[in-house]
This record gives structure tokens, sequence and C-alpha cells, in this order.
């Protein structure tokens, strides 16, 4: 078999590359190691920067998003009892982010793929790249007990954190990393959302809380917990309980429970590899970078890798030019770490770290206080949140 682009991964990154590719009219076959349900089941993130709306519009898949994603103004921060709202949307000349969940957008990109029969091969066991740096590259999978090989002209790495292609290269990339102290204990619940309208970040003497939202009738609520916390040891009502405290009175009130549709604690941290190319190799999204979820980075950060990968591969299709290839790593990377030093920033600021000390809690309540104070402190945050240009 062959094909113009082998993407490897059928997340969200994948599969919005090859949505945009095939618009552009450019062959590519997408090879996921899971069925496409458990694709479809993993629980992510879901709150969407205009550019990555703009993207799923682009590639012709926004019309649900537009009907049923929640157009977010503002978020509420809460420190020393007392919410305090930022108006991302009068700070930032209008911008918005939306919230949409993850699954749903990959749901709406699998859909389109399929109906616009598009070659996607799942349980596409043993993947493995070669001669990327030359003109040929190959991938090489099994699937059905056979082995298959799949010719190609470039290779787009999109399968995340533990796929093959950054494993590949591994030799080859400089990795910076930090891992955080702590991890989040969230949980999925078929309940109205506390603030239907804006994401509450708290900040309390018993760690951070975030009250987020899929839909006006699911909610994704989150709590700071001990990295090596077990879940097991977290009923629902320990949970609700735990949520309550960690915001102001007037908000816990207003919180309604109910069962929960999943649990899960994920442990945070920031990570970057560094080039994105390797050749004929692309890495993107979580291939390439990870950052804490704290400021709904992960899945627009991937987006914008894309953006910029499906515009140099039709640069290089269409118009026969290398530039957009060439500058790929510096332009994805420029924005990488602009995304990752505000998704560190915003963690440090709302969480509380077991060697901060009276002193450094005392600059955390500081700085929050002239945060939400300030207005050129609130543009900042604002600015970073929903989305800096690409």
């Amino acid at each position: 078999m062959r094909t113009q682009v082998a993407i490897i991964g059928a997340g969200p990154a994948g599969l919005l590359l090859g949505q945009l590719l095939h618009r552009a009219g450019i062959d590519n076959v997408i090879l996921e190691r899971q069925t496409g349900d458990y694709v479809l089941g993993r629980i992510r993130a879901g709150i969407l920067e205009q550019v990555t709306v703009d993207l799923m519009d682009e590639a012709g898949v926004g019309d649900r998003l537009h009907r049923e994603g929640i157009v977010h103004h503002a978020i509420e921060l809460v420190f020393q009892g007392e919410r305090h709202p930022i108006d991302v949307t009068g700070l930032t000349g209008g911008k918005v982010v939306t919230a949409y969940g993850q699954t749903e957008l990959t749901h709406d990109l699998m859909d389109a793929r399929k109906a616009e029969g598009l070659a996607t091969v799942y349980e596409a066991r043993d993947v493995s790249l070669h001669d990327f740096d030359g003109s040929k590259p190959v991938v090489r999978y099994r699937r059905g007990g056979e082995t298959h090989e799949l010719q190609c002209d470039f290779i787009a790495g999109c399968d995340g954190f533990h796929g093959v292609s950054r494993a590949t290269v591994r030799d080859r990339v400089t990795e910076y990393e930090k891992v955080y102290p702590f991890g989040w204990l969230g949980v999925l619940a078929d309940v109205p959302p506390v603030s239907p309208h804006a994401i509450v970040y708290g900040n309390s003497e018993r760690g951070f809380s975030l009250c987020s939202m899929r839909s006006l009738t699911r909610s994704r609520y989150y709590v700071q917990c001990p990295v090596d916390d077990k879940v097991e040891a977290w009923s629902d009502a320990r949970f609700w309980d735990e949520l309550r405290l960690r915001v102001d009175p007037h908000l816990a009130e207003r919180i309604v429970t109910g069962p929960s549709l999943e649990k899960s604690i994920a442990p945070l941290r920031s990570f970057v590899a560094e080039p994105m190319r390797f050749g004929r190799l692309f890495l993107a999204g979580d291939a390439a970078h990870i950052v804490p979820p704290t400021g709904a980075k992960g899945l627009n950060l991937a987006a914008s890798d894309v953006k910029y990968l499906s515009s140099a591969f039709i640069e290089h299709y269409k118009e026969r030019s290398a530039a957009g290839l060439d500058h790929y790593s510096d332009r994805a990377l420029h924005r990488v770490w602009k995304a990752e030093r505000f998704s560190w920033w915003l963690t440090s600021l709302m969480h509380r770290f077991p060697d901060t000390g009276p002193f450094g809690q005392r600059l955390q309540d500081a700085e929050l206080e002239y945060l939400v104070h300030s207005k050129a402190a609130s543009t900042a945050l604002a600015e970073n949140y929903v989305g800096l240009p690409l």
C-alpha cells in the first residue's frame, strides 16, 4: 500500500491532520494501535481555543461543535474563600473559549473520515518506522496476524507520549521535563455544571480544585491529591465533600452531586522534545510535548501543531516549496514553549506545593491578589487563556 502522508495515531491530532490534508487533495492513511471504541472511550479535555474551533471549521466538521459547544466569556478564581471573575472576552477584544468534550470532537472527525471512505487502520500492532531520513519512508505494522508495509512520502507522528514515533528517535531528541509532586483526582458526572459559562479555579489551604464541564448536563470536576493516592480511597461522597471545602461557600451550596461516570487520578508533568522534525518524520501533539491540564492547553497545542504541519504539507504538494516543512519545528516549538510557560505558571499559582512554606504561601496569596486587581495582570492571563496568535 502507498500513500502520500502516513499518520501514526487516530487521536484528535491525527484525525484533524488527516481531514485537513484530505480536503486539500493530499492522500493519507492513519494507523492506530487501539480500537476505535477505545479511542472514543478516553476521557480528556474539553476547552477549545478559537484556533481549534477555526481548524474544525476548516476541516468541515464544525457544525455540531457550534450547535452544542458552550461559549465561555470568563474564568473565575477562588482563593481565601472568595470568588473573583476574570472577563476574558472583555480583556481580549472579544475572544472566547468553547466547552466541547474532546470525545465529541474525536467523534466528529471519525464520522467525517468514515463518511468519506478514508483509510484508517485500527489495531495496527508492532508499528515501526523506517528510512525517514531518506526519500522513501516506510511504515511496517502487523494486523490480523499478517505483516503489512505502507510506503509514503512523509510520516506524521501523532501517537502521543507513549507512542512509537518519538521512541524511534529518542536518541536524537533533547528532552525537557518537570514532574509535579501531586496529581489530579477527576470525576465525570451527569450533573449540571456549577458555573455553566465559566471555568472555576480554586486555591485553598486544602489544595487546588477545578470546576469544569462537558455540556449543560455533564460536568468534570477535579481536586489536587497526592500523586500516589488511590482511586479506591475516594468514594463519590468523599469527593463531593472535599470539592465543596475547596470553593467559596456560595458556590459550594450550588454544586449538584451525582454518581461518577468515570473517576481517575492523573499525574502532572511538563515535557518538551526538541526538535520536532527528523528528515521526513514530523512529531505533533503529545508525541512532542505535554503540559499540565491546568491551562487547558494540551489539545489546543496539538491543534496548532496540526495547523503548521498541514499548511507545510499543502505548501509542499501545491507549491513545490519546502519552506513550511523546513520551518515547522521552529515555528511549533516557539508556540509550545509559550504554552508550557503559561501552564507551569498557572499550575504554580493555583496549587499547594509540599515545600512552599509560610513565606512562599504569602507570596502566592499576594500574586493572586495582584492578578485579580490589576487590569494588566488580568489581561495577560486572559490573553494566554484564550490562546496566543499563531
